[in-house]
């Protein structure tokens, strides 16, 4: 039943899109970036500086909800990395696109939306240091992906749970999602949202949960993508070794888990064999940790593009060339996939083993955009976090503006007593010269030895133009109220479209 409608929407969507069958499939480029200062504030009506209203770490996730024409860029735990007390949040904002070359411009923030739950903020804090307990979420929430149902309401995928919770439009929660059982984290048989290996013996691993989340068009199901294989899965070294992580589809109507497949990363040798030499290669372990997913989006109801990525590259650990240098990028990828003729691996383990068993088919995958590559062709410098992807506006000749965003973890680190710091620099080129400093929270960045201002590391944001073959718009249907409002105004009633609750 599900694979027959799929292929018909595929269908469909190829025979709307014909326009494009003269163009060169997946032909994308870059086009410009937009740099968002981390010195501006939100609109949440937090308290000023870094754990209140500094506009930063806002691409977790990047939506484009184009029946209205807004963004959402989405705050994951905040700048503590889940030791701090922070108010996780969404910025709403708008951009202009230039319909003919994808340009982006005039960022324009529009509202900051809260998370609340009862009239009380979902908090960034971890389990332990919310609750003073690993084994309930209560409150704790790190948000790290996001979209926009056909009703207007927010699914936003959570790392903790691993969870996806369901949200009014005014951030208000209105209910969870089950997560199937083999990804909850847990020491044998207790949940464990917070530790790590050695802790954990079963689920999804520390700080690996839900990175990504998708929406089909027509509202049905969703997509929730963890960034890495689970702690029990893999050869040994609680799924570092493995190259297999889970895409969990769930069904919105009962918020149950209808489907798991495979996500293959890309080969550990294959990513080390593009970092010149051999003194800076991942080491085996990276496989199933500091190489993993941070998005993906939706194409149609069986296709996606997802964002592949190691952990270097410009920000708060590397905040010069310099630094970069030392540790050089080895993979920043989107990939296209396919789930149809994928297995169902819901009831598969694999562990012990980093090999699939006899039978079992992971979604295809093929190269869609070689992000580093494009960066660096065009002088840009790359960063670690790119973890917000959006297919943006239709263009004139019928591509896309494909927007990617990044998470700076505002600008802000923190030592071992969990004592925080602000990340000045100005390496905000390929300058081999940077220099950068750690200083208190909330002080102004200091000069540099040249006696030039330094920053703090800021957002960005990046456009490029794409084809994208047999995409379908998520499908959004005006309420009768607003159909009658179009009849009588004409194309100005559907100013009066509204908000489902």
């Amino acid at each position: 039943m599900e694979t027959a409608k799929r292929f018909f929407s595929a269908l469909i969507s190829t025979l709307t899109l014909s326009v494009l069958t003269d163009q060169t499939a997946h032909a994308v480029s870059f086009v410009n970036n937009i740099v968002i200062s981390s010195d501006q504030t939100d609109l949440s009506g937090e308290p000023d500086g870094l754990n209140g209203n500094r506009l930063a770490g806002i691409f977790s996730d990047l939506y484009y909800d184009r029946s209205n024409n807004v963004y959402y860029g989405l705050s994951d735990a905040g700048p503590g990395g889940g030791t701090v007390s922070f108010n996780t949040k969404v910025q709403k904002f708008t951009l202009d696109v230039n319909p003919n070359t994808g340009e982006i411009s005039n960022f324009n923030l529009l509202d900051t939306i809260l998370f609340t739950d009862n009239g009380q903020n979902l908090n960034g804090s971890d389990p332990s240091f919310l609750n003073g307990d690993s084994s309930v979420l209560g409150l704790s929430f790190d948000p790290e992906g996001f979209v926009v149902a056909p009703n207007g309401h927010f699914y936003v995928s959570d790392e903790y749970g691993p969870s996806v919770y369901e949200f009014l439009p005014d951030g208000s929660f209105l209910r969870a999602l089950t997560t199937p059982d083999n990804l909850i984290p847990k020491n044998n048989t207790t949940p464990n949202y917070v530790d790590g290996r050695g802790t954990i013996t079963t689920g999804r691993q520390d700080g690996r949960g839900f990175e990504g989340l998708a929406i089909s068009p027509d509202g049905t199901q969703l997509f929730a993508m963890l960034q890495a294989p689970l702690v029990n899965e893999g050869n040994a070294n609680d799924g570092r070794l493995s190259a297999n992580l889970r895409i969990v589809e769930f069904d919105t109507t009962t918020g149950t888990s209808t489907a798991q497949y495979i996500y293959q990363l890309e080969s550990l040798i294959d990513i080390n064999n593009r970092i010149p030499g051999t003194s800076n290669d991942f080491p085996a372990t990276s496989q199933g940790r500091n190489i993993g997913i941070s998005a993906i989006t939706a194409i149609n109801e069986a296709e996606f593009l997802v964002i592949e990525r190691d952990n270097r590259g410009f920000g708060v650990a590397a905040p010069t060339t310099t630094d970069i240098a030392d540790n050089p990028v080895g993979t920043k990828r989107v990939y296209h996939i396919d789930i149809t003729g994928a297995t169902d691996v819901s009831g598969l383990s694999l562990a012990g083993t980093s090999t699939l068993p006899g039978g079992v088919i992971p979604v295809t995958k093929s190269l869609f955009l070689d992000l580093q590559s494009e960066l660096e062709t065009a002088g840009q410098l790359v960063t670690e976090k790119l973890e917000g992807l959006a297919i943006g506006p239709q263009l004139n000749d019928g591509s896309y503006a494909l927007l990617v965003g990044t998470d700076n973890d505002f600008s802000a680190t923190q030592d071992s007593n969990d004592v925080q710091f602000d990340v000045c620099t100005n390496a905000l080129t390929t300058n081999p010269l940077a220099e950068s400093q750690q200083v208190p929270i909330n002080t102004p960045c200091p000069l540099d030895s040249q006696n030039n201002p330094m920053s703090l590391i800021p957002t960005y944001l990046y456009s490029f133009k794409a084809d994208v073959p047999n995409f379908v718009p998520l499908q959004t249907v005006p309420e009768p109220s607003v159909i009658l409002g179009i009849i009588s105004l004409g194309l100005g009633g559907l100013l009066l479209k509204k908000t489902n609750t």
